[in-house]
């Protein structure tokens, strides 16, 4: 009760400062890039407002070559890592509120990076407080890690690692409840030809790898007005046509979602594709059109599964076509005891027949931690105290965070089996309740893992 008590006295500040942060855009370079801010002035300026927070709460705080920072409660050699993100993905799509807002309607406080990690920071850090206000000293130091750069490149861990000795147990409070103990495999890749024609003059979609594009558009020479609206009437699309210098644009409106869920999603960028495919001839639409419709590469053969972790999926992120060549980019996200190498010579065969050729941009190893390990059983034990859960357990998931960075780093929050995740999505918001309950839990489990 002593835990439930406290979080509940510091609901007020606790949601004012989950909304000042909301209301600092931090998308990577949307705001000034300077050499003292590589990621842009907004996710800067967020990592600071953190550090400046932790400090008024009387911690020892540390900003880290610009890009990270951490948050220490407690002394010892051995340290308890929390790490989240304060970046966030671009603000596409309708919102009914402004999402740089922070606004606060019936219990909900809605912006991007709401849930998407600004909001479950400032839980980690408020069940520190919690824990020091009521006279816990941990045995071990508790570091809260923040980074900048989590939904592109993860360069603010490297950087960080390069002055900072990185803990070797902690978690994650960027994705879901009870605990998630494994994170698939992550890559991304290019399928790119320097094919010419003058059918399709331009087509666009997508900038993140990590996102289901949910508006693409294309210039076209064919006017294709009277098919392509009975296309999206057919298919229940938003689009529209209109007509520039004699060209035909035609735009296709889809719905955002995870990456690492592309079925979650409308993929703009496919739909848009499958319809062009159907009038002209090119390796892009017509590939995509063969091949890409479905989210599990069953299209090609190519799909796979395991117990473990389920299938693989992939998402359809990016299409370019101009002048100057052809791009798909495409975001797999694999599970553990993958057959990689067969599955790229597969891969290799199938895109060779359209005239592409592959360029792997990353690749993140999937992550994995026994379900049975002592710091999962621990978070789940706190999990269960508050929520009085018996049927919630232990899963794995096809999202990446920074628990993957850690020798033993688990998934936990903030998320619940009853909450609305959208992440990437437009309108995200996350719950007062959410935000008080899952403090709770973090507080017991960090009180915990620190004895």
């Amino acid at each position: 009760m002593e835990i439930t008590n406290a979080v509940k006295k510091n609901e007020k500040k606790l949601v004012t400062s989950i909304q000042e942060l909301i209301q600092i855009n931090s998308v990577k370079n949307e705001t000034p890039v300077t050499i003292d801010a590589p990621f842009g002035k907004g996710a800067k300026d967020s990592l600071l407002y953190v550090l400046k927070l932790g400090k008024e709460m009387g911690f020892e705080v540390k900003l880290v070559d610009n890009v990270a920072g951490h948050i220490d409660f407690g002394q010892g050699d051995e340290i308890i890592g929390i790490l989240g993100h304060v970046d966030v993905v671009p603000a596409s799509g309708e919102w009914d509120y402004p999402p740089f807002s922070g606004k606060l309607v019936d219990g909900k406080i809605y912006g991007r990076g709401a849930i998407d990690d600004k909001g479950p920071v400032i839980c980690a850090l408020y069940a520190m407080k919690v824990l020091k206000d009521l006279g816990f000293t941990p045995k071990k130091k508790v570091r809260l890690i923040i980074g900048t750069d989590e939904e592109t490149g993860w360069e603010c861990m490297r950087r960080y690692a390069k002055f900072e000795k990185l803990p070797e147990v902690g978690f994650s409070p960027d994705a879901s409840f009870p605990v998630i103990h494994g994170e698939k495999g992550i890559m991304s890749i290019d399928l790119v030809s320097s094919y010419v024609e003058d059918e399709i003059v331009a087509f666009t979609a997508g900038d993140r790898y990590n996102v289901v594009p949910d508006k693409a558009e294309a210039l076209i020479k064919k006017n294709l007005e009277h098919e392509f609206l009975d296309y999206l009437k057919e298919n229940d699309l938003k689009g529209e046509v209109s007509k520039e210098n004699n060209l035909y644009k035609l735009t296709v409106y889809g719905k955002t979602a995870h990456g690492s869920a592309p079925y979650l999603g409308v993929n703009a960028a496919i739909k848009l594709a499958c319809f062009l495919s159907d009038y002209l001839t090119n390796p892009v639409v017509n590939f995509v059109s063969d091949k890409m419709k479905d989210p599990y590469f069953r299209g090609m053969g190519l799909d796979y599964q395991n117990e473990k972790m389920g299938h693989l999926t992939v998402n359809l992120a990016k299409i370019e076509i101009n002048p100057k060549g052809n791009k798909i980019g495409l975001n797999l996200r694999y599970p553990i005891d993958f057959p990689k190498e067969e599955f790229l010579k597969k891969l290799h065969l199938e895109v060779s027949e359209y005239g592409f050729k592959f360029e792997i941009l990353s690749d993140q190893t999937p992550h994995y931690v026994d379900p049975n390990e002592e710091l999962v059983q621990t978070l789940f034990a706190s999990y269960k105290k508050y929520t009085n859960d018996e049927e919630g357990k232990p899963f794995t998931i096809g999202g990446g965070t920074y628990a993957r960075i850690l020798k033993k780093g688990v998934s936990f929050g903030p998320t619940f089996a009853h909450t609305v995740a959208n992440i990437h999505e437009p309108n995200e918001y996350i719950t007062v309740e959410d935000c008080l309950l899952g403090t709770m839990i973090y507080a017991d489990a960090i009180k915990e893992l620190s004895k």
